[in-house]
Parts: C-alpha cells; structure tokens; sequence
C-alpha cells in the first residue's frame, strides 16, 4: 500500500489513519498488540508517529490486511523472517511507489 504524506518529522495519529484508510482506535489497537510499534508521545499523550513507524505499520497493514494474515500469524511471520520480509516489502513499495507516479503521468497526458 502506498502512503502519501508530506515529508515531515511527526504525524499526528489521525493523519496516520486517514492515509492508511483506517480509524485511530484501530491503529491504537495494533500498537497495544505489536511491540515494534512505539510512537512516540508529548505531553498532553497524543501519539507522535515517525517515519520508521510509518513503515512498521504499512509492514502490519500489508500481512494483515493485503495477505489476510490474523494478528498472531502476523506477529510470528514478523519475527521468524524480519530481513526478508522487511526486504521483500521494501521492493514492494517501491514499486507500488512508481506504479503511483505512471498513473499521475498518464492521467496528465489524458
């Protein structure tokens, strides 16, 4: 799944949910039930998401939701193989990223 998100430091939880099409309780949720999800938070307790969250989410969002895996199958899919499925979703939204900007182009020439 391609995200697109201004460049920036932080992302706010509803920002995050609204770009992966999801609610904020359902990422809350996913953050109580995988440890490398850690947003980080400020003082009033609002979930500060970074980049690095961004892409452990879209790594969850994808065995979950694209794959069908359930939470557990997806927790131990995570640890048995993190190089390679990191590596393989890495190619994956790279491609999915150009896929995006050929259909901006086409869309422009049309």
């Amino acid at each position: 799944m391609y995200i697109d998100l201004p460049e920036k430091r932080y992302y706010k939880i509803g920002e995050v949910a609204k770009a992966f099409g999801l609610n904020a309780s359902h990422i809350r949720f996913w953050e109580k039930e995988f440890d490398i999800l850690k947003p980080k938070k400020n003082k009033k307790g609002n979930r500060l998401f970074t980049q690095e969250d961004l892409k452990n989410l879209q790594l969850i969002y994808h065995l979950v939701k694209e794959k069908g895996f359930t939470l557990e199958g997806a927790k131990s899919k995570m640890k048995e193989n993190s190089k390679s499925t990191e590596g393989n979703y890495d190619i994956i939204l790279r491609l999915e990223k150009i896929k995006a900007e050929l259909i901006n182009i086409k869309n422009e020439i049309s």
